[in-house]
């Protein structure tokens, strides 16, 4: 049995793609307005930009944890005594 990267997945746009042209098909075969299909779509597609960005912002802080954090301090002013 294989593994399905969900990640993967659910940022792909040919996933959104496709559940969109499903349910703005299925949404047309049951009678519905060409206007609500719209709003359908839009809602669907907004929602695919919000998981992309919430799974890419994990993946990169997931990332970060894993690097060394290097914070340089600045250097100390030297005054001339005369």
């Amino acid at each position: 049995m294989s593994n399905i990267d969900w990640k993967r997945k659910l940022t792909s746009r040919k996933l959104w793609v496709s559940l969109c042209g499903l349910v703005t098909n299925l949404i047309i075969a049951f009678g519905g307005s060409n206007d609500t299909a719209v709003q359908v779509t839009a809602i669907i597609m907004a929602t695919a930009s919000c998981v992309a960005f919430v799974i890419g912002e994990g993946l990169v802080d997931a990332a970060a944890i894993g690097m060394d954090t290097f914070i340089e301090e600045p250097e100390e002013e030297i005054e001339d005594e005369e």
